[in-house]
């Protein structure tokens, strides 16, 4: 589960506006339930694969998912904290230019990721050496969305890493 620290200042903020909430609404960033492949095959399943790897197979983890977390999670504390100020404390506004920001640059983790390399037979099959992009489907199944939170899609949505905010709907 991917979570935001820093920005206590933006916390301490957040925090005050959450006691005038309804409802907490989240943004849910990645390949979002009903993303399939022709064949039906869910893209996640399969962005799941890559991430992770199948040792049995071989096929090593390519960690797109991760890096990026790591890599530009540190930035959003201060990124949702600017954008609110921008936004006149717009939590939907915020949350979904966020998603827009977060889906870029897990977009761009694919595209940079060239570690671990293909094996000669993967490059032979696909005719180029670009590990996670074959027809580009997964790449361009990358989507956000807010929804409001309640209990039932709150532990749904933090497993899944997203980023939760503070302020009506």
């Amino acid at each position: 589960m991917a979570t935001i620290s820093g920005g206590n200042r933006a916390a301490a903020y957040l925090t005050k506006l959450s006691g005038s909430l309804k409802s907490k609404p989240v943004v849910k960033v990645g390949f979002l339930e009903g993303a399939t492949y022709p064949d039906g095959t869910p893209v996640a399943a399969v962005a799941a694969f890559n991430e992770f790897g199948v040792p049995r197979r071989g096929q090593p983890p390519r960690p797109f998912f991760r890096n990026m977390i790591q890599q530009k999670g540190p930035t959003w504390s201060a990124a949702i904290a600017g954008l609110m100020k921008a936004h006149d404390n717009d939590v939907a506004k915020v949350l979904d230019l966020t998603g827009q920001a977060v889906a870029g640059q897990l977009r761009q983790s694919i595209v940079d990721l060239v570690d671990p390399p293909l094996a000669p037979s993967t490059i032979a099959r696909k005719g180029h050496s670009k590990p996670l992009v074959d027809t580009g489907h997964m790449l361009n199944s990358i989507e956000h969305e807010v929804v409001a939170c309640t209990f039932t899609n709150l532990s749904r949505a933090q497993s899944g890493g997203s980023i939760r905010s503070s302020r009506r709907l």
